[in-house]
């Protein structure tokens, strides 16, 4: 039985919206013995922005649970922070809200596919703040670094995924 479920996740544009970037996922299932087993994914894409990768990888590792879990998911992405500490998910993406001037909400299709992920799952979000000393930060940031590596494979699957 599974007691509990951490998320790492991390998504890195390197710096370059044109350039490589990735997301990576670290799934860590603690049973109710307190032993842990832990599944990773990574995927590096290109041409993309980090705010999609950040979400890539948060969505990632909650479609991989087959059963509704507790989930703390932990990233150092402020654009998820929104997502869970203030009024993004229920009126600006359930409801179609705009942002200020009539701004359409960016990255709509990832946001929705983040909602259907979360739906079976009680989930809490913490943030690990980039470079803030945070103890989770560094696992995050490898996982990112390991997936903006791993470009090679991905030209053909970036329209699909996106």
């Amino acid at each position: 039985m599974i007691a509990k479920v951490n998320i790492y996740t991390d998504g890195s544009a390197r710096g370059n919206p044109d350039g490589p970037g990735g997301y990576g996922t670290i799934i860590e299932f603690v049973d109710s013995k307190g032993h842990k087993h832990i599944r990773e994914y990574s995927a590096g894409y290109k041409k993309t922005t980090n705010n999609r990768m950040e979400m890539m990888a948060a969505i990632v590792g909650l479609e991989a649970l087959t059963k509704s879990c507790h989930v703390t998911l932990y990233s150092d992405s402020q654009y998820l922070v929104k997502a869970f500490n203030d009024h993004w998910l229920d009126g600006w993406i359930k409801k179609g809200w705009k942002r200020g001037n009539k701004e359409p909400v960016k990255n709509i299709d990832l946001w929705k596919r983040l909602l259907k992920a979360m739906e079976p799952h009680k989930v809490e979000y913490v943030w690990v703040r980039g470079h803030s000393g945070h103890p989770q930060n560094e696992r995050c940031d490898v996982l990112a670094t390991t997936a903006a590596d791993q470009t090679e494979l991905l030209d053909d699957v970036i329209e699909s995924e996106f």
